[in-house]
């Protein structure tokens, strides 16, 4: 998983330089293991790595080039990433 990860933060920095990679490799993270815990929470079966990281590129694709303004139009998740400025 940590290949995907790696491959999946570079892809998001090469969109947004307003992250730092601490910042796109948290977003990165978050973005994975949201999609694995909701999919899983509605019940379907669980299709892999694969299948997690098309998700993932196609969200990274679609937002990637504005996530850091979500951070500041949503306060309440500013914590998460507060930290990770370095």
């Amino acid at each position: 998983m940590n290949e995907y990860i790696e491959q999946l933060t570079d892809r998001l920095l090469k969109q947004n330089q307003h992250l730092t990679y601490n910042q796109a490799r948290a977003w990165v993270e978050h973005l994975w293991e949201d999609f694995e815990s909701t999919y899983a929470k509605a019940g379907y079966e669980y299709k892999g790595k694969e299948m997690t990281a098309k998700i993932v590129v196609q969200w990274i694709d679609n937002h990637g080039v504005t996530l850091h303004e979500f951070l500041s139009n949503n306060p309440k998740y500013a914590h998460l990433f507060t930290d990770l400025k370095h």
